[in-house]
């Protein structure tokens, strides 16, 4: 059982990720982490000592769970929405990150003048899912900022790379129907790109993609083995398990999830 936050904060809960080596506060309602932020920094692949911008932290999920695999990071988590930037706060401070953790308030489109001044050897994130006008927004504020895309994907992923470092690698997970419009994005902007399409069952087709991508120079698309969550008994496949709950690495289980 997951002990309780040494400091309440009403209309929140505490819930554990990997295995409950990240405790991580976040809304009752709106809002709530799935497994789509374990799978983004289980695809970063930052060594310690390096730079990674979280762009979009929300609560912190994605910070929390990389640092929890790879210490000696540093990096930044900027969020903009006053409700997920307190509990960001309390999340950093209740799993004693605050020296890897640098909470950076603002807009990844209209970065503020420090931020912008930045780059970053990793960048991360998990865009908002559905643009506006195109699924009925949600009646709590923090889910629909999550999930509606005041953008395009395509502007957001430019945004990203701004912030990327020549060299740099940015990370993004989304679901795989907006694939084409990813790869469209990173079309001259960036090579190296690697899709690791992430499955419910071996018979479904991929409803995620998680892509990492080299901003500038030359390479191709590698388009790895699914990683399949669930087996024929409906519970995690052994891959699954090693990412979502042991804090493994995607490159280290890829190709290993098949039921």
């Amino acid at each position: 059982m997951i002990p309780p936050p040494p400091i309440a904060h009403p209309g929140a809960t505490l819930d554990g990720l990997l295995g409950g080596r990240v405790r991580l506060l976040q809304p009752e309602r709106g809002y709530r982490v799935a497994i789509d932020p374990v799978l983004l920094a289980a695809a970063v692949a930052a060594k310690a000592g390096e730079t990674v911008l979280d762009a979009g932290a929300g609560t912190g999920a994605v910070a929390l769970c990389l640092t929890a695999r790879v210490p000696g990071l540093a990096v930044a988590a900027l969020e903009r929405d006053p409700l997920h930037l307190g509990l960001l706060r309390a999340n950093v401070a209740l799993n004693d990150r605050e020296d890897a953790i640098a909470v950076e308030p603002g807009d990844l489109l209209a970065p503020a003048p420090g931020l912008k001044a930045r780059t970053f050897e990793w960048v991360a994130t998990n865009p908002p899912f559905h643009p506006v006008g195109r699924s009925s927004p949600s009646p709590f504020a923090s889910r629909a900022a999550a999930h509606g895309a005041a953008v395009p994907l395509a502007d957001w992923i430019a945004a990203c790379l701004r912030r990327a470092a020549p060299g740099g690698r940015l990370v993004l997970v989304h679901r795989a129907a907006e694939l084409g419009t990813v790869m469209a994005a990173l079309l001259d902007k960036a090579a190296e790109v690697t899709i690791f399409p992430v499955q419910a069952r071996a018979r479904d087709p991929a409803g995620r993609v998680v892509v990492r991508a080299r901003k500038g120079g030359k390479g191709g698309v590698r388009l790895l083995p699914p990683l399949v969550l669930h087996a024929s008994d409906g519970g995690w496949t052994a891959a699954a398990e090693a990412v979502l709950r042991g804090g493994a690495s995607l490159d280290a289980v890829v190709g290993k999830g098949e039921a």
